[in-house]
C-alpha cells in the first residue's frame, strides 16, 4: 500500500519476527504480591457441549460450515501464524504500587471491573497478546485490544453455557483481529463479538461495559486493585515500545485494510462508539476535546435516553511514537447515564473534575461523586469503544457520526 509509510512496515515487520519467537516461563524476578485464579488451558471445561465439526481455523471455506456471515476472502492473513501473537492465558497481577515503577501517569490502561473486582491491562502489554483470557469477580472473561483499530473490548467467554478461551488466528477481517475459540476453532471479529466462520457462525459473545483510563486516574480511584503483570506474561516482549509505531496519524491511512472509508471523517480520526441494537452513534475526539487543554463536558442523547460524556486530558497515545509513554495528548473519555435517582443532573468542567448543578456535588472522570450531597454516588456507565473512523464505519456504516 503506497499510503503506509516505511517506519509503520519496519515496525509490523519487527512485529512479527517478535511475535513469533519463543516464549519464555516466569522470570520469578518480579516483585508481584497478588495473583489471579489461573485460568484452565483447556478448551473447554467438562460441563455442557458444543457442536463438533470442521476447524475454520484451518479451512474457513469448508463448505460443511454454515453460511458463513461474512466473505471468507476477505479474511486475511496479517502475518503471524495463528497464536503467534500469544495471548496471555494464566495472568498474573501486581499491586499498584508495584506496576506504578513501571507505568507512566499518562499511559492508558483498560480497566475491568466486575462485581468489586477490579483489574487494569496496561496497553503497554495488550498491544504484544491482543488477548487476555481472565477470570475477573467470578467471571470467565477474554480482555482484547486490537492494534490496529486500537479497538480494547471485554467480552465473557462462555458460549452456550461452555466456558473457553480465545486466541489469536493471525489473520485481519478489513484489518480487524480475528479471533478463534478453542473450544470448536470457529473465528470472531473483535470489534463487534460475533463468530462469522464455523461450527458457531451467528453466535454472539456477551460485551462487559469496560472503559481506558490514564494510569495516573486509575491509581487515584483505586489504589487496592490488581494490575496485569509484565514480567509474568508467559513471553518475553519489549514492553513499553510500540511496535506499530506511526500508525496513530489522524491523517494517514489504514494499515492492511481493504475496504472504503466512510467519507464523513478521515480514516484514522479517533472516535468514541456506541450501538444498542439497530442504533449507533459515534463522536469524533475533536468533538469532545474542544481546546484540547481543560475538561469537558457533552451531552447528547442515545438509544432513547440522556447520555453525557467527560473528557479530561492526561492520556497519551500507545501507537503514535516507539515508547508508549510518549504518545501525544489524546485525553481519556467516560460515557454514562446522567440520571440518579430519576433525576437528570447537569454537568459542566470544574477544574480537573465535574459538577453538577442540581446538587453542586463533584464527579471525577469515572464517574463517581467525590465531593457534595452525592458523595459516594457512582454514575451508570454506558458500554462504548474508543477506536479508529474506518473500523467503527465499516462494522456499523449506519452510525450518526457527530463532528466537531
Amino acid at each position: 500500500m503506497e499510503s503506509i509509510k516505511a517506519p509503520i512496515l519496519i515496525s509490523i515487520f519487527a512485529l512479527v519476527i517478535a511475535a513469533c519467537g519463543a516464549d519464555v516461563g516466569d522470570t520469578g524476578e518480579s516483585q508481584t504480591t497478588s495473583t489471579t485464579d489461573s485460568v484452565s488451558t483447556s478448551a473447554v471445561s467438562e460441563e455442557g457441549s458444543l457442536p463438533e465439526g470442521p476447524s475454520a481455523l484451518e479451512d474457513r471455506f469448508n463448505p460443511e460450515f454454515p453460511e458463513p456471515l461474512v466473505d471468507p476472502e476477505e479474511i486475511v492473513s496479517g502475518g503471524p501464524p495463528p497464536d503467534g501473537i500469544p495471548p496471555i492465558d494464566e495472568p498474573k497481577f501486581v499491586t499498584v504500587s508495584a506496576a506504578d515503577e513501571w507505568l507512566d501517569d499518562r499511559e492508558p490502561v483498560f480497566v475491568v471491573d466486575i462485581n468489586g473486582d477490579v483489574r487494569a491491562y496496561p496497553i503497554q502489554i495488550l498491544i504484544w497478546h491482543e488477548i487476555v483470557n481472565d477470570t475477573v469477580g467470578g467471571v470467565p472473561v477474554a480482555v482484547t485490544y486490537c492494534p490496529l483499530c486500537n479497538s480494547a473490548l471485554t467480552f465473557e467467554r462462555t458460549i452456550q453455557g461452555v466456558e473457553t478461551t480465545f486466541g489469536t488466528s493471525g489473520s485481519l477481517y478489513f484489518a480487524n483481529l480475528v479471533m478463534y475459540d478453542r473450544a470448536t476453532e470457529s473465528l470472531w471479529n473483535q470489534l463487534d463479538g460475533r463468530a462469522v466462520v464455523g461450527v458457531l457462525t451467528g453466535e454472539q459473545l456477551e460485551l462487559i461495559a469496560s472503559t481506558m483510563v490514564a494510569w495516573a486516574d486509575f491509581k487515584d480511584a483505586w489504589p487496592d486493585a490488581q494490575v496485569l503483570d509484565k514480567n509474568r506474561t508467559g513471553a518475553q516482549r519489549d514492553y513499553g515500545t510500540n511496535p506499530y509505531t506511526g500508525l496513530d496519524n489522524p491523517d494517514g491511512q489504514p494499515f492492511l485494510f481493504r475496504g472504503e472509508v466512510d467519507s464523513r471523517a478521515k480514516a484514522m480520526q479517533r472516535v468514541v462508539a456506541m450501538e444498542d441494537g439497530d442504533d449507533a452513534v459515534a463522536w469524533t475526539l475533536d468533538a469532545l476535546q474542544a481546546n484540547g487543554d481543560t475538561p469537558t463536558v457533552t451531552t447528547g442523547e442515545f438509544a432513547g435516553a440522556p447520555v453525557v460524556i467527560f473528557w479530561k486530558p492526561g492520556q497519551g497515545s500507545a501507537l503514535e511514537t516507539s515508547a508508549v509513554e510518549e504518545g501525544r495528548e489524546v485525553g481519556t473519555v467516560g460515557v454514562f447515564s446522567p440520571t440518579v435517582d430519576d433525576q437528570t443532573l447537569t454537568f459542566a468542567p470544574d477544574g480537573d473534575d465535574f459538577v453538577d448543578q442540581e446538587t453542586n456535588s463533584t464527579w471525577n472522570i469515572l464517574g463517581r461523586a467525590v465531593d457534595g450531597p452525592l458523595s459516594g454516588e457512582t454514575l451508570r456507565p454506558i458500554t462504548h469503544v474508543r477506536t479508529f473512523w474506518f473500523s467503527w464505519s465499516t462494522f456499523r456504516p449506519e452510525t450518526e457520526l457527530i463532528d466537531g
